[in-house]
């Protein structure tokens, strides 16, 4: 496990060092991403609506353009592929963001469970799994929670 840890943070240092325009920043974005993305995906289908709303969620979070979000969807989606689980993403989260950026991201995470009009069950583990893997309290999953479905 601990192995894997060190290949994922070894590869943001490589990239970076390599030059090909990946910076902590970016790599903090897909981490990001890869947690919107995977729920989007943990009910097996990655409807329209939800890739409207992950697709709006980083335009407006990251001042991205259509191309740019598609891109960042699609190298999450790579990393996604690549990992064994949650861990990863979150690991390098918890180490750059404030405890505010972690709930404003379970927040955007809620809001993709939401975007079909249904969470299930699948979507309702998930989003617990990771506010626990960013040691957000569950008080704090719960606001962030109360906060989407007033919207919706």
């Amino acid at each position: 496990m601990l192995h894997i840890a060190k290949k994922f943070f070894e590869k943001f240092e490589a990239h970076s060092v390599k030059g090909e325009g990946r910076s902590l920043e970016s790599d903090l974005r897909v981490a990001a991403c890869a947690l919107l993305l995977e729920m989007s995906l943990i009910d097996g289908n990655f409807s329209e609506t939800e890739k409207e709303k992950l697709l709006s969620i980083l335009r407006q979070e990251y001042n991205l353009s259509n191309e740019e979000a598609e891109s960042l969807i699609k190298r999450s989606g790579e990393e996604l592929d690549e990992s064994i689980d949650l861990w990863q993403f979150t690991s390098a989260l918890n180490q750059h963001f404030s405890v505010e950026e972690k709930t404003r991201l379970v927040e955007k995470i809620w809001e993709i469970a939401y975007a079909d009009g249904i969470v299930d069950q699948h979507e309702n583990y998930l989003v617990h799994k990771v506010a626990d893997l960013l040691h957000l309290s569950h008080k704090q999953l719960i606001n962030a929670k109360l906060k989407v479905a007033k919207k919706v």
